[in-house]
């Protein structure tokens, strides 16, 4: 009698860059490279989730949000992954129990072409432990951080599922992005392969809270091949340190001098300017000696001969998470505010408020039945 042939073996084309993955299709599988990479590209540009020898596994799509705004529809998806969030026995529909979800969104641009392009703003943990706290995701503590398949998903989620291919990606979602590294950079790798997603590095923005340790860490892989435009924003929200330390509990192991150094530091790459956000927030950050005070904070940030700025401040209006003991701010607030820092000379920008009330936009993402949880300790000294 026949015996039946093996079942096929499958590997993870989100996992790796086109050369590694091809090189164990040939080494484990015996698939000629040729054969492997048709196969690859046909993965990343067609959608197609099974090509031999890939096959794409995706988590799934629990929910998807949509809320119109002035330069299109905004999509919040909400994806599936697996995990717990506390260690021992669970009973059947405990809490504890559940799968983990992840939320993306994808934010509508229309630029001076007047076309209309998307920025996926993707999440790098589940839930976060900075504890920042006018921020929805911080609520719900750090629960795990995601792999680089994991990162790389949304992507794929975005341009195959939902059907919208993103020109930009900004790692400006649920978690901290230097608390999570390491996969960070290696989903940025299989992210910009020109054989898969083919995103440039110059289109992605790496967004923190001021880690200083992975921001020295992230200027040292600049100097790597294809990293050199990598895009930084800095969450600095507050004139100063004693507001800064309320909000933000990781200004009190660095502090703003200390990132303003690391900043002027940065290197100076083909015209990129380092992007610094600041989050107005009603009676908290947003009086005119506030703006005193981040005009100074920006003033050393300008090219080698002083003319031109180095540094954009991109100014979000606050979005006010469940339970904010704050509002969001009034056009004329913002507007003052932003007038105050153009007196000063300071490049600002203002970010258009797009899905707010599906909980989607800036500081909004999180689990609401997670919330509370004990804030996990830094990952790394």
């Amino acid at each position: 009698m026949n015996q039946a042939p093996n079942p096929p073996q499958w590997l993870d084309p989100l996992s790796l860059p086109s050369g590694e993955v091809m090189a164990l299709g040939r080494s484990r599988l015996g698939v000629p490279v040729a054969q492997a990479l048709a196969a690859y590209k046909k993965v990343y540009r067609e959608g197609v989730r099974e090509a031999a020898p890939w096959k794409a596994d995706l988590p799934e799509v629990v929910r998807t949000l949509r809320e119109e705004s002035s330069e299109g529809e905004v999509v919040k998806f909400v994806c599936r992954v697996p995990g717990r969030l506390a260690d021992g026995p669970a009973a059947p529909g405990d809490l504890a129990e559940r799968s983990l979800e992840i939320e993306s969104v994808l934010i509508p641009m229309i630029g001076s072409t007047r076309q209309r392009t998307y920025t996926l703003c993707v999440s790098s943990q589940v839930g976060c432990a900075m504890g920042c706290t006018f921020c929805e995701t911080a609520q719900m503590g750090l629960i795990r951080s995601l792999s680089p398949r994991e990162i790389v998903a949304q992507w794929y989620t975005a341009t195959h599922v939902i059907g919208l291919r993103p020109k930009n990606i900004v790692f400006m979602g649920m978690g901290e992005p230097m608390d999570n590294f390491e996969n960070v950079m290696a989903a940025i790798n299989i992210l910009r392969d020109h054989n898969g997603a083919h995103v440039p590095a110059s289109k992605i923005t790496i967004s923190t809270v001021g880690r200083v340790d992975g921001m020295r860490q992230m200027k040292e892989r600049l100097h790597e091949p294809g990293l050199h435009r990598l895009n930084i924003a800095l969450s600095l929200n507050a004139p100063n340190d004693a507001v800064r330390s309320g909000l933000m509990p990781i200004n009190r192991r660095w502090n703003m001098s200390q990132l303003q150094q690391e900043l002027i530091d940065w290197p100076r790459y083909g015209g990129n300017k380092i992007c610094l956000e600041y989050v107005l927030i009603p009676g908290v950050n947003d009086a005119p000696e506030h703006a005193d005070e981040v005009a100074a904070f920006m003033k050393p940030l300008t090219a080698g001969d002083g003319s031109k700025a180095r540094a954009v401040l991109n100014l979000i209006p606050y979005n006010p998470r469940r339970s904010s003991p704050w509002p969001a701010p009034t056009e004329a607030q913002v507007e003052a505010f932003m007038r105050h820092l153009f007196s000063h000379g300071v490049f600002v920008k203002r970010r258009r408020t797009k899905g707010r009330e599906m909980m989607g936009a800036c500081g909004q993402l999180g689990n609401e039945e997670i919330r509370q949880r004990r804030l996990v300790q830094l990952t790394r000294s």
